[in-house]
């Protein structure tokens, strides 16, 4: 067997045998990973390819994050109203200095964001889009990414 195939196996076993549940249910674990400023993109993308390939539609939950595993499912919290929505990863950014996830337009009615342009959130991991070893591999590399700012293995 390859290295790498014993080491996804470890780290399935691990995750099962410690209950981490990175599904989407209703009995999702987070993991909170950052504070900061929200922005949104709509119109002038609609249409166009994003970094992960899938066309931009900005009347869908999606988000754009500077490092975060594509499909990762993220909860997002606007910390002045406490609203929420989960979206999903498919782009890079924001390119914006002071930004941590520019939001579709959907995601940013969601949490009351739209008019003002950005907001204070919270961001959690909450899951992945597909539950399945890749969803494993995709949460030990975001797990990487937020302890050492990059994928070391």
């Amino acid at each position: 067997m390859s290295k790498i195939f014993i080491v996804l196996l470890i780290f399935y076993i691990v995750f099962i045998n410690i209950g981490c549940n990175i599904s989407n249910t209703k009995k999702q674990k987070e993991l909170h990973i950052e504070k900061g400023i929200a922005s949104w993109y709509g119109k002038e993308f609609n249409g166009k390819p994003t970094a992960s390939g899938e066309v931009f539609n900005m009347n869908k939950l999606t988000a754009a994050h500077k490092n975060l595993e594509f499909g990762t499912l993220v909860k997002v919290k606007n910390l002045k109203t406490n609203e929420t929505v989960i979206v999903k990863i498919n782009d890079r950014g924001p390119y914006s200095k002071n930004r941590i996830i520019d939001l579709s337009k959907k995601a940013a009615k969601k949490i009351k964001i739209l008019n003002s342009g950005i907001g204070n959130v919270s961001i959690s991991i909450y899951g992945y889009e597909n539950n399945n070893l890749s969803a494993i591999i995709k949460h030990y590399r975001n797990l990487q990414i937020i302890k050492y700012g990059k994928i070391i293995f």
